[in-house]
């Protein structure tokens, strides 16, 4: 896979599939707790949805923008949920405060952070040749009749 436009959008499926995945292990432990299950106020499952938005709107827009937006969509995009990610999983246990991050949750929330650090990696590596080659590549396809598999 040569295109970074194919890759990001991988890498963001990926993110997003881990995302969901811990998300629904947590809901098995709730369920399955005898404690009571925590009520979150709407503003909390807002940013909950629009944090889940993000990863779900940048595998389309890693196909469709242009390189110079695309570009700086990936790196803002994959900044703020490396950050939150981070923020929320790893800061509460370094000052004591006590969480709820089951064991299986961290492992998650490792991948997820490594995977946005990536996407940001590879958006700010990314040059505008390669780019340009890549479209270029396209249109000449095009022309010439060929499909992509």
């Amino acid at each position: 896979m040569h295109d970074t436009k194919e890759r990001l959008s991988l890498l963001w499926i990926f993110a997003l599939l881990n995302y969901l995945y811990a998300d629904v292990v947590a809901l098995f432990a709730i369920v399955g707790s005898l404690d009571q299950a925590p009520h979150l106020p709407p503003w909390a499952l807002l940013g909950s949805a629009v944090l889940m938005e993000i990863p779900i709107a940048m595998i389309v827009a890693c196909r469709l923008l242009p390189f110079r937006e695309n570009r700086l969509a990936n790196i803002i995009a994959g900044a703020i949920l490396t950050f939150v990610n981070g923020f929320l999983t790893f800061v509460p246990p370094l000052v004591g405060a006590r969480t709820p991050a089951l064991p299986e949750y961290l492992f998650f929330a490792t991948i997820e952070t490594v995977c946005t650090s990536v996407i940001i990696w590879q958006a700010w590596t990314w040059s505008g040749v390669e780019a340009e080659v890549s479209s270029e590549r396209m249109v000449r396809q095009r022309e010439a009749g060929i499909t992509s598999s």
